[in-house]
């Protein structure tokens, strides 16, 4: 036992030396300071809290307080959580390493919810270097009740509406009640998150000032764009087994109705083929009336939705208007203009079935047709199985009538419904013409006729007249052969009757024509209102005017180019060989006389081959002053006429020379 209190008052011995020489080296240091604070600290119910507090230099002894009143160390509640060492009498305990913090066990809000200091004693009496840490909280959570949606004051339930006008501002109030902490909110229209109108507020709760209420407030512009949307305050808190809690309601945005047209049509309605409902929609709350109107009109067009027009016709055209009326307001008007389409009628079409004109005269006619849109006009002329295109308006006019306007008339309205041509034809008119004979001298074969030597050639001209021609003759140079007769090769055929109405076939025909046949003919048509006279040509082609003959003379006469050439190429190499042979001979040596002579010798046989001087090469000229002389002699000699020779080049130049 004595070898025990021995043993244990070494030990006591020992660390007192230790602290007394820790004191030592930590005095050499400095004062004591915090090394780290205590934090704020939440905990749930019943768990342990650890409040930290570490010092540096740490000579003091270490204490906690709970709102300003000190806290003792009790096992299994207030417990060091750093090592420590237990003194003797009138020595305190040691926190080695100056781990002063503080482990909290089983914290419970009535006890150990509030604000916590760490607090150490001075160094010794001299030295003022006792700390004391902020208040921190040490919160033992509390989970709050659910949050609750409020508008003017009154709480909106979960699920209903936060009504209001358009163009209004909502004030909603999100109120979460006995948390601890205060739990946070937040606002959510529809999916996104908005910003309240200010900071949240947090206060104690009346009666139990160890939790808090929070109180959230937004404002929303009420736009008819947000009618619908939901409205949801999001609660979080530790203390919640989801970490939060949310409360929603609809935004109930009372607005004035607009309209939107439906079935409108995109393609033109056609009289008695197509039908039409139209829908006017409102987007109204509440509930808006709906009212058809027509312009024009007093009556109601429909008190429904919807208006029908089945099947549609030219009398259902006008402007029709829908609007829509509820508690808030009206609606703009929204108009839609149908226009019915039909196809062309001819109404009228002359003035009479039968028109007479005389020849030469003007002649009209007139066509009127009703449709929608209004249609185009074309006048066609009937000929027998073709229609000649004769006026494109409603009013046909003839300033010049003639026999080729002779005949049935069609008038053709036309318009187009939906990219298709709508057409219909007039009972024909007829427009009858008196008056003396025309040739009709529009054919092409009424001007010239071609016919091949050797053939027989009819020549044939339309003639009308109404009456019929009494007198019909065809004429040339001195000869007038009447229709039904003939001479030699000459015949004229009796009149037959054309196609067309008062119209005739008038024929001359010639046997076996040659090329002196070739010449106008005139054809004479005589009735009793008057007489017509025209020309017809006929042109007969020779033998060389066969494209077979033409071909073949072309290349005799390419044959006949080709040997000239060859000739000329010959004459005129061997003029250059004869030039070389005489450059040979020019250095032998005789008298003047006889230089003389040999001169004019040379030129002489020069010119009479047609080679100029060696330096002129193949210019054909004459030197200066030789011409006169020559022209002298020519007039006065007839022998030196004869004797001039005549020099051509390819048959272009031509020089006299003595």
């Amino acid at each position: 036992m004595y070898k025990t209190i021995i043993m244990n008052v070494f030990y006591l011995e020992g660390f007192i030396y230790l602290w007394m020489f820790a004191s030592f080296l930590t005095g050499c240091y400095g004062l004591q300071r915090f090394a780290e604070q205590p934090k704020y600290t939440e905990v749930n119910p019943g768990e342990d809290a650890l409040l930290t507090c570490k010092i540096i230099d740490k000579r003091g002894s270490c204490s906690w307080q709970k709102d300003n009143k000190p806290v003792g160390i009790y096992p299994k509640k207030y417990e060091w959580a750093g090592t420590t060492s237990y003194g003797m009498p009138g020595i305190p305990s040691q926190h080695i390493g100056g781990d002063c913090s503080l482990w909290v066990r089983a914290a419970t809000i009535d006890f150990d919810d509030g604000a916590w200091e760490c607090q150490v004693t001075a160094s010794d009496f001299t030295t003022q270097d006792a700390l004391t840490s902020q208040p921190v909280q040490l919160v033992v959570r509390a989970a709050p009740q659910r949050p609750k949606i409020e508008h003017e004051g009154i709480q909106v339930p979960p699920g209903h509406n936060v009504t209001v006008d358009s163009k209004a501002v909502a004030t909603v109030s999100c109120v979460s009640h006995y948390g601890n902490p205060a739990a946070r909110l937040k606002w959510f229209l529809g999916d996104q998150e908005i910003q309240p109108l200010n900071t949240q507020l947090n206060k104690r709760e009346t009666g139990n000032n160890r939790t808090w209420s929070a109180t959230s407030i937004v404002q929303i512009p009420a736009t008819r764009e947000r009618h619908g949307e939901t409205i949801k305050c999001v609660a979080l808190h530790e203390s919640y087994a989801a970490k939060s809690l949310s409360v929603e309601a609809k935004l109930d945005v009372k607005y004035p109705p607009t309209v939107r047209l439906l079935g409108a049509p995109q393609i033109d309605l056609e009289e008695g083929k197509d039908s039409l409902v139209l829908r006017c929609e409102a987007d109204a709350n509440p509930p808006a009336s709906i009212v058809w109107k027509r312009a024009g009109r007093s009556e109601i067009a429909s008190l429904q939705e919807t208006l029908q027009l089945r099947p549609v016709g030219r009398r259902d055209s006008g402007l029709y208007t829908c609007q829509a009326q509820n508690s808030v307001g009206s609606s703009e008007p929204l108009s839609v203009q149908l226009d019915i389409k039909y196809p062309p009628k001819i109404i009228s079409a002359g003035p009479d079935r039968l028109t007479t004109a005389p020849l030469y005269s003007p002649a009209a006619f007139d066509c009127v047709a009703e449709s929608n849109p209004p249609a185009t006009y074309k006048w066609y002329q009937k000929l027998k199985t073709v229609y000649l295109e004769r006026g494109h308006e409603s009013r046909l006019v003839i300033d010049n009538v003639t026999y080729d306007y002779q005949g049935e008339y069609e008038c053709r309205a036309t318009n187009t419904i939906n990219g298709q041509e709508r057409t219909v034809a007039s009972d024909p008119v007829s427009l009858q013409v008196v008056g003396a004979p025309q040739i009709l001298r529009s054919h092409p074969s009424a001007n010239t006729v071609i016919f091949r030597k050797g053939d027989e050639a009819i020549l044939t001209l339309i003639v009308c007249a109404d009456p019929r021609p009494r007198h019909v003759a065809f004429e040339w140079g001195s000869l007038r052969l009447e229709a039904g007769a003939g001479f030699e090769r000459y015949h004229v055929d009796e009149v037959t009757q054309h196609s067309l109405e008062d119209c005739y076939l008038a024929s001359l025909r010639i046997a076996d024509v040659d090329v002196h046949d070739s010449r106008p003919y005139y054809l004479v048509v005589e009735n009793e209102r008057g007489i017509d006279r025209h020309a017809i040509t006929l042109v007969v082609e020779g033998m060389f005017t066969d494209p077979i003959e033409m071909s073949y003379l072309a290349g005799i006469a390419g044959g006949c180019l080709t040997a000239v050439l060859l000739l000329v190429c010959l004459c005129i190499y061997a003029i250059r060989a004869r030039k070389c042979c005489f450059k040979g001979r020019g250095n032998f040596k005789s008298s003047d006389k006889d230089s003389e002579k040999a001169d004019l010798k040379s030129r002489s046989d020069s010119i009479g081959i047609g080679v100029g001087p060696p330096h002129l090469d193949s210019i054909y000229t004459t030197p200066s002053g030789f011409h006169h002389h020559a022209h002298h002699h020519s007039q006065g000699s007839p022998e030196a006429m004869k004797a001039m020779p005549v020099l051509t080049s390819f048959g272009t130049h031509v020089n006299h020379v003595v």
